[in-house]
């Protein structure tokens, strides 16, 4: 499966891996980690393949980077034994489309799912199509990363988005590697797991900022087993824009059905 990829992790308990969008990195879910941990769950937060110290995959698609993300998950979920126990998985952006590959690919290590701001499928002329043209046409056109992560990350959020959050979404992309960017990016335009949602195993929330133009709940079928969450006021990047009202509604779903801790 090649290397793991890097990764933070704090805390203790049910393990809950969360992956970040194309623009990210594992700090992206800084706020989330640092709840969760302090709630009783092990809160891990990757680098996606080829950000910052993570190793790329070759072909840069969602086979192998399901395929890093699971042998992550075995690896930080394991008991004494080596035995994966599995995890939640949260996903924003193109991170949950990783773990909905994951999700379909391995469904006995996935006990929920969160998809945050994310689509089953990009589609030439939607949301996230335009959104992945105009990312390209800035990283073509951009004078530094720090201008580009300066003009894109506001206009994806909303008008009351947290500024905090605001400031470490674009301190996140100005990170991010321009050529690995470009990758993800095309990578997404080939992204289509609609025709096997009906095998989709755990239960799974969706959350949408109802101002979001990139990924709109309207993206989605109706889905057994699956809760809709918008948050009011709210953009692309949820978890950052508005972190205590993703967080309750996150330990909310998260308590519903505790995964097992294995020791």
């Amino acid at each position: 499966m090649g290397p793991l990829p890097t990764y933070n992790l704090l805390g203790d308990g049910p393990l809950v891996l969360m992956l970040h969008g194309s623009g990210g990195s594992f700090r992206s879910f800084a706020p989330q980690v640092e709840t969760l941990a302090s709630q009783g769950y092990r809160a891990a937060a990757w680098n996606m393949p080829g950000y910052g110290l993570s190793a790329p995959v070759e072909p840069y698609g969602f086979k192998g980077l399901a395929q890093r993300c699971i042998g992550l998950i075995e690896g930080l979920s394991g008991n004494a034994a080596g035995v994966p126990a599995g995890c939640t998985l949260v996903g924003q952006g193109m991170g949950g489309m990783v773990a909905l590959e994951v999700a379909l690919r391995r469904p006995e290590l996935v006990h929920q799912l969160v998809l945050s701001a994310t689509a089953p499928a990009v589609t030439p002329g939607d949301g996230y199509a335009r959104h992945i043209d105009e990312a390209l046409a800035l990283i073509d056109a951009a004078a530094s990363q720090d201008a580009l992560a300066e003009t894109l990350v506001p206009s994806v959020v909303g008008p009351d988005a947290l500024a905090a959050g605001v400031r470490l979404a674009t301190h996140c992309l100005a990170q991010v590697n321009l050529s690995v960017w470009r990758r993800a990016l095309l990578a997404m335009r080939g992204f289509d797991r609609r025709a096997a949602l009906a095998e989709l195993h755990p239960p799974t929330l969706l959350v949408s900022g109802d101002l979001d133009r990139v990924a709109p709940l309207s993206a989605w079928p109706a889905l057994p087993r699956t809760r809709l969450a918008r948050l009011p006021g709210v953009g692309h990047l949820p978890n950052l824009e508005a972190p205590d009202a993703f967080d309750a509604l996150l330990l909310d779903f998260l308590s519903e059905a505790r995964p097992p801790v294995w020791h």
